[in-house]
């Protein structure tokens, strides 16, 4: 039991939750998403004498990881969450394994009983290792004789080396609370590139490229930070490019040479010069089966070759196992070395072609007219895009027009609904002078919704824009291709504005077209959180 007297002395001493706080002070840290438990309360207390590090209460423990991944997306830095023991920790699962699908970098601070009573049945016990270790990079739990300070450090070095991930800190209540423990031991952050060992593979790498007639260049998540020397790559060589979905706003989306996303809901200019290309310049991208759909054909008859720091298991011409943006720095070191493409360039064009948009019926909207007009009209604003998972995830990712990186952040792996509005949050927290749009649908957004709390608390003034079909419609469309229309997922939903107006949010519903300018003005006009419902066809296919 915890009496005055030991309180007492505790106030004497500095303890490991202190030593966790200036750890993370020492490391940049400056906003957590966190939801507090009798646990964490030492380390609660702690942060509330810190100006420098702001919490951030969340509505539920799955929100506060997708916050802190849309914090560390937005802004390239590890995003950092703070929950208690037992279901504080277990309802953080869901985001975990979402950040770890995407290779986002989190830090997650788990509350855990006393380490004394691991024996014993004890109220909000649960085995923090074993269930977090299939879905993160790595489990730190804190003993009796660790260093809390050296503990952290090595938590979000490895959270940011290598392919980025989340990992997971236990930290039982007692060590907590308890006196700091010191090492000697010295923290070593450097991360050395070995420039020379990339250097070897340029001369292999120019000969594929210089061989070839028609090269693609494919780029993924792993090229987040390489955004300037694609484009400097691309400009020398003149080589079409495509991405996977979580590569999209890496290369501008209106560059010329950009021909869309590949995969099952990609482009068909994309998809049609992957099938023309006698050589695929894979950078950052791990195949996964939405872009590569039936793997035995992807890519069947032109060479790949692979730049991507996590080694493969399937065959390249070339496998080249390093960070892309060192790789392509070397190559334009070494950028006489390579011939431009432009004859293939030229062919390439004929492969583009505006996207169809449907004729508007009297009764309904169409989602790929609606998000051509919020990417037109937002174009000015250059605005962070967040989306859900569904038809209005693919149909975003089509029509919208993304020119920089961290522009375009949504749940690629996982595929998780309900990731949009928390990691909308987190997306405003890191960058609050840009404007963050959570494209969402009807059935996503009902999953987080409480986070509307989190915004009114917090003045978050995400704009959320609800594709309102009262279908889950991506499951709808497999069904009624497959399964003969036998639906499952038709959804009586609540009125979204009287909900906004219940967190004293502001709200408006657009039923037809002329409608959705003066609706999306007025929301983007509006200091706060607003929320636009936008009524769309029930049965749109993408």
């Amino acid at each position: 039991m915890y009496n005055t007297r030991n309180m007492a002395n505790l106030l004497q001493v500095k303890t490991s939750a202190s030593a966790l706080v200036e750890a993370l002070l020492e490391l940049g840290v400056d906003s957590i998403f966190g939801y507090p438990g009798a646990s964490v309360l030492s380390i609660y207390n702690e942060l509330s004498k810190e100006s420098e590090i702001k919490h951030f209460l969340v509505r539920h423990e799955q929100a506060a990881v997708h916050s802190a991944e849309g914090y560390a997306r937005a802004s390239g830095k590890t995003g950092v969450v703070l929950v208690t023991s037992g279901p504080g920790f277990t309802n953080t699962i869901t985001g975990i394994a979402n950040a770890y699908a995407d290779s986002t970098p989190l830090v997650v601070l788990a509350g855990d009983v006393a380490s004394s009573a691991h024996c014993e049945k004890v109220f909000q016990k649960v085995d923090i290792k074993t269930i977090a270790k299939t879905c993160c990079k790595k489990v730190f739990a804190l003993t009796k004789d660790d260093d809390i300070s050296l503990v952290i450090k090595e938590a979000f070095k490895e959270a940011e080396s290598g392919v980025k991930g989340p990992v997971v800190v236990a930290l039982p209540r007692n060590f907590l609370e308890a006196e700091a423990k010191t090492s000697t031991k010295n923290f070593d952050k450097e991360h050395i590139i070995d420039s020379k060992k990339i250097a070897e593979n340029i001369p292999a790498f120019a000969n594929l490229v210089n061989e070839s007639q028609n090269p693609l260049i494919l780029i993924g998540g792993g090229c987040i930070d390489a955004s300037e020397e694609i484009e400097q790559f691309v400009s020398v060589l003149q080589i079409p490019v495509v991405s996977t979905l979580m590569g999209i706003g890496i290369y501008p989306s209106e560059n010329n040479l950009y021909l869309g996303m590949i995969g099952i809901n990609g482009t068909d200019s994309a998809n049609e010069a992957l099938s023309h290309c006698d050589l695929l310049i894979a950078l950052g991208t791990a195949f996964s089966d939405r872009s590569t759909c039936k793997k035995n054909d992807f890519a069947k008859n032109c060479k790949v070759i692979s730049v991507n720091i996590e080694p493969s298991k399937r065959k390249f011409e070339l496998q080249i196992n390093t960070e892309v943006k060192p790789f392509l720095q070397e190559c334009i070191k070494e950028k006489n070395k390579f011939n431009t493409k432009t004859k293939w360039r030229m062919e390439v064009d004929l492969f583009k072609e505006e996207l169809p948009l449907p004729e508007e019926p009297p009764h309904c909207l169409h989602s790929s007219v609606v998000l051509e007009t919020l990417s037109e009209y937002t174009k000015y604003y250059e605005p962070i895009v967040v989306t859900d998972v569904g038809q209005h995830q693919m149909l975003t990712a089509q029509f919208f027009k993304f020119n920089k990186p961290r522009k375009f952040i949504t749940s690629g792996g996982l595929g998780t609904m309900g990731f949009g509005l928390p990691a909308a949050v987190g997306a405003h927290i890191a960058k609050p002078e840009n404007l963050v749009l959570n494209i969402t649908g009807d059935g996503s957004f009902q999953m987080n919704l409480q986070e509307l709390a989190t915004c009114r608390e917090h003045q978050i003034p995400v704009k959320i824009i609800i594709m309102n079909n009262s279908y889950l419609g991506m499951v709808r469309e497999m069904q009624e291709k497959i399964y003969k229309t036998r639906y499952q997922v038709e959804m009586i939903n609540p009125d979204f504005t009287k909900i906004a107006e219940a967190y004293d949010l502001f709200a408006v519903r657009v039923k037809k077209i002329d409608e959705l300018i003066p609706a999306l003005e007025r929301a983007i006009n509006h200091k706060g959180t607003a929320i636009v419902d936008i009524l769309i066809d029930s049965f749109e296919n993408i």
